[in-house]
């Protein structure tokens, strides 16, 4: 009997052991962020000690949206919320859905030519982009596809943007001589100024996604861009004088019903600076990198719109980010740092960050060490819909990754 009870002993042991490998192996390992091609899929970045985990499987590059873009799809009980990427892989460029619980992704486009577009229907669940002179809408439940509009041979815009009743497209047309300056002269550093200079006539327009009527709302002569409705006021629209921002009055609103125009920063002093501007999640803030003078000192402004009263978050050097974002009820911001060679001239700038407001700045926390990553590619953060990870896109592994970073840090034991 007593063998009987060693042997089962020993029989009990062995199976432990063998249960425990899996636990031990599937453990993230604590490893610099970008130090290893490829990656892990999980690791906690040994800099920061936070979660980092590649959402995006699939062969290829995959690309996040721009940061005032909102991709997600919340869920409507416990199947988890989805986010909307881009593969560009063997089938082209094609638009997909990841699920933030399970990790599965959905392919949700099949076209044979490039499509453009980063605007999701978060009521419809349908995605709108283009394709040349089409607009398109699928649905990325049925992945049903519908042919919205197609641009007159006389009128060659781009779409940018949906109402909050998604009842409305929105985007930008410019002239030929700005389509040709920007394939002459491919690099922002070489084209901008060039742009900017040539004052040429650009027109903000609308398409009635029912009616399909195209409507010129706005027209100047000057680089107009980063056109982006309100999340929550159907007829207001924000864009931007594209340029240099110490020769701008940045950031506008217009009525796209009466048209009016609103100016919602106007520079103070000589090479002051404001852009990459977005909205809130509630609509009621506007908010954009500040800079007074440029490279110099650096804040998160805020423009409240009911009043047009401003509020300053104030940061270090290394701190300012190429683009910010921020929670639904504007507790906690997000920042994807810079290198060297941004505006901040930062020393030691890249890192993803967390900022939580603390009377007149930022207490900031760092997320992810970027010190791998090329930032010719702008990591673009992202607060997920549960507000518990930040997501971003990177390269520091030799290839364009979409990753969520934990904003909880990890405790090793």
């Amino acid at each position: 009997m007593k063998k009987v009870t060693l042997h089962f002993n020993l029989l009990f042991l062995l199976l432990l052991s063998f249960l425990a490998k899996p636990l031990i192996l599937s453990a993230q390992p604590v490893i610099e962020t970008g130090s290893q091609k490829p990656m892990p899929n999980e690791w906690i970045d040994k800099d920061t000690h936070h979660k980092v985990i590649c959402l995006t499987r699939l062969d290829g590059d995959n690309a996040s949206f721009y940061f005032h873009n909102n991709p997600f799809i919340k869920q409507s009980s416990n199947e988890g919320d989805r986010m909307i990427f881009y593969n560009i892989g063997k089938d082209g460029k094609q638009a997909y859905t990841v699920n933030l619980k399970t990790l599965k992704t959905e392919k949700i486009t099949n076209h044979t030519t490039p499509i453009n577009g980063e605007i999701v229907g978060h009521k419809s669940h349908n995605i709108y982009y283009q394709k040349k002179d089409s607009v398109f809408a699928t649905n990325i439940d049925t992945k049903a596809t519908k042919l919205i509009f197609v641009f007159p041979a006389d009128f060659k815009g781009s779409i940018a943007t949906l109402n909050a009743d998604e009842t409305m497209l929105a985007g930008g047309q410019s002239g030929d001589e700005q389509k040709e300056i920007s394939k002459k002269y491919p690099e922002k550093k070489d084209f901008f100024d060039r742009i900017f200079d040539a004052h040429i006539l650009n027109q903000l327009f609308t398409i009635n996604i029912v009616t399909g009527e195209l409507k010129k709302i706005h027209q100047e002569k000057t680089w107009l861009g980063h056109i982006q409705f309100s999340p929550v006021e159907p007829d207001l629209l924000m864009f931007c004088h594209e340029g240099p921002w110490h020769k701008v009055d940045r950031i506008w609103t217009i009525n796209i019903k009466t048209g009016r125009l609103q100016n919602i920063h106007k520079r103070t002093v000589d090479m002051e600076i404001a852009g990459h501007e977005f909205f809130s999640q509630d609509g009621q803030t506007i908010w954009f990198d500040l800079q007074i003078p440029k490279g110099e000192t650096f804040f998160l402004g805020g423009c409240r719109l009911k009043d047009l009263t401003e509020k300053h978050y104030r940061m270090t050097r290394d701190e300012w980010s190429i683009h910010f974002n921020v929670s639904h009820d504007q507790k906690m911001f997000a920042g994807d740092g810079g290198d060297p060679g941004q505006v901040a001239k930062a020393k030691d700038g890249m890192w993803l960050y967390l900022f939580h407001p603390n009377g007149d700045h930022f207490d900031s926390e760092k997320l992810v060490n970027m010190k791998k990553h090329n930032y010719h590619l702008e990591p673009n953060v992202h607060f997920s819909p549960d507000e518990k990870w930040i997501i971003f896109r990177a390269n520091f592994e030799g290839r364009e990754q979409v990753y969520a970073v934990e904003i909880a840090k990890t405790i090793q034991k």
